[in-house]
């Protein structure tokens, strides 16, 4: 016998309808906030390369075998594959602004510290040198003097960027962001001085950190021109009514200097004094005298920033003066006003004393009037009020 349960219908439990409910309201509060996360920062300067559809971000590959360039071109792949079983060789990869799939590449085929990986993906760095066994990875600040016709309070002065170097035994892997550092030309100069380069990867790390802080020292000089020029304008007779702006202007971009130069320091020091023993004993004396280098720009900053502060305060102090001195110039002048005022009031009144209304009253308030308004006026421009 068949028995007929009639039609089949799905009904919830009082459960399941809860957590669908739940579900749903957990999406309904998760996509606002997804569209409220912050976004990435991005490096500020275009790179048409990286526009480019299908461009890629390896610039250079090269081997190199004694201090001498290999001939030829070769893939990172290859340049590996060559340097295998060879202490004398190394390669050294370009990158500048890469992709993301490149350095993963990259770290997959050399064997990178993901932490570090993560760092190079990521822009905006503090300067660092962090060992990971037998590997570095250093984060420089590059910086580059923005020229301008004139000295404004939206003008940008100083413009960085980054290189970010991961340095392994038979490897140098370099990677730019930014404009303000030109790694090929660091590549040229050193391959011109072969007995250096055959001294391994360690060089080129040295070799970038000494012009990163030779461009330090440049930026400074010529931001001493603008420091000048500012500190001339708020003293001359004839100021400008936006120097307080202009010095402001000059603290923000003199700040962008000193976040890149002030943390190298300890990153030297340790890479001079011996702290990182991966640093061969001949090339501690070439880091020391880029620490030198560095002291003496962080010297500078910390002078120029002194200076700005100083001239900020008598910039300030120049307009409050100013300002005293105009508010002493209407005070003097409400008085003479306020004179005539109270004698014409007085002789105004509706009371009738003696005089009212004759000619010679009239006379005498005029004269009243006159003399204690020149006399007011003489007083106050004694004093320098007027």
């Amino acid at each position: 016998m068949t028995v007929d349960h009639g039609p089949v219908t799905t009904t919830e439990r009082p459960s399941e309808q809860v957590a669908a409910r739940t579900r749903s309201l957990a999406a309904g509060v998760a996509a606002p906030l997804q569209r409220l996360a912050p976004r990435r920062r991005r490096d500020r300067t275009p790179d048409p390369a990286r526009e480019r559809v299908g461009g890629s971000g390896i610039v250079d590959c090269a081997v190199y075998e004694h201090g001498h360039r290999r001939p030829g071109s070769v893939t990172p792949q290859e340049a590996w594959e060559a340097v295998q079983g060879r202490p004398e060789r190394f390669l050294w990869v370009g990158l500048r602004h890469p992709r993301m799939q490149e350095i993963d590449d990259l770290a997959a085929l050399l064997a990178l510290p993901s932490l570090a990986v993560e760092d190079a993906q990521e822009q905006h760095q503090r300067p660092k040198v962090d060992r990971y066994g037998e590997q570095l990875f250093a984060v420089l600040k590059t910086a580059r003097y923005v020229a301008h016709a004139e000295l404004t309070a939206t003008s940008e002065v100083i413009e960085t960027g980054e290189v970010m170097v991961f340095v392994g035994p038979q490897f140098v892997v370099s990677v730019r962001n930014g404009m303000a550092c030109s790694v090929g030309e660091v590549r040229r100069q050193l391959q011109e001085q072969t007995e250096r380069l055959a001294m391994g990867p360690m060089v080129v790390l040295h070799a970038l950190a000494d012009r990163i802080v030779d461009d330090y020292e440049g930026v400074t000089g010529q931001f001493e021109a603008d420091l000048d020029e500012v500190e001339s304008s708020v003293f001359a007779s004839a100021q400008r009514q936006d120097n307080v702006t202009r010095v402001y202007q000059l603290k923000r971009e003199l700040l962008e200097l000193r976040r890149a130069v002030v943390p190298l320091e300890r990153p030297l020091s340790q890479l001079a004094s011996g702290g990182i023993d991966l640093v061969p004993e001949p090339m501690r004396a070439y880091f020391a005298d880029v620490e030198d280098h560095l002291l003496r720009v962080r010297g500078d900053v910390y002078g120029a920033d002194e200076l700005l502060s100083t001239i900020l305060n008598a910039t300030l102090t120049q307009v409050q003066t100013q300002q005293n001195e105009d508010m002493r110039k209407i005070t003097a002048y409400a008085a003479i006003v306020a004179v005539p005022t109270a004698i014409t009031g007085f002789f105004g009144q509706n009371v009738h004393f003696p005089g009212f209304g004759s000619v010679a009253t009239f006379v005498v308030s005029s004269l009243i009037i006159i003399i204690s308004g020149l006399g007011l006026y003489r007083g106050f421009s004694r004093r320098g009020w007027l």
